[in-house]
């Protein structure tokens, strides 16, 4: 499973990550597919350098021709002039190997928890938080998640 890796070096480079998304939703317990990961991080200068450094060790490159301190320079503008939500990274050899960096949330301002999935730590954005974040986006996909998480409470 390519995401251990992803959670492995993550935490291998003390990178203080939650994930979210569709990944979030299966791991609190609810079925869900999905084919990217989903994080947040905290939304500071080193955190995105050391995170895109982090994929960029693991073979991902970024979609877009940004970099870490691009991103952290002009966020708010590719929020809202671009309609950015997510900076996306992806894998060459496996392009189905995404994993996306939702930059519209910080992660400072949230609460996670951990738990071990084959010997390998997660962090993993509380239901609550997880719950919030959706109903931001309102999405339908985002709606039937809120749905499943709160079966869950």
């Amino acid at each position: 499973m390519w995401f251990l890796k992803v959670f492995e070096k993550l935490n291998k480079d003390k990178i203080n990550y939650a994930v979210v998304g569709g990944f979030a939703v299966a791991l609190h317990g609810a079925a869900r597919g999905t084919i990217d990961l989903d994080i947040i991080v905290k939304l500071t200068a080193d955190s995105l350098k050391s995170t895109e450094e982090c994929l960029k060790e693991l073979g991902f490159i970024s979609k877009l021709p940004i970099t870490a301190k691009d991103l952290y320079s002009f966020r708010e503008e590719y929020i809202n002039n671009k309609n950015l939500v997510a900076w996306s990274f992806y894998n060459p050899k496996k392009p189905a190997q995404i994993v996306d960096i939702i930059i519209t949330h910080d992660l400072k301002k949230m609460r996670t928890k951990t738990l071990r999935v084959q010997g390998t730590t997660i962090r993993l954005l509380s239901i609550g938080d997880l719950i919030k974040m959706k109903k931001q986006s309102g999405r339908p996909q985002d709606l039937e998640d809120i749905s499943a998480l709160e079966r869950l409470k």
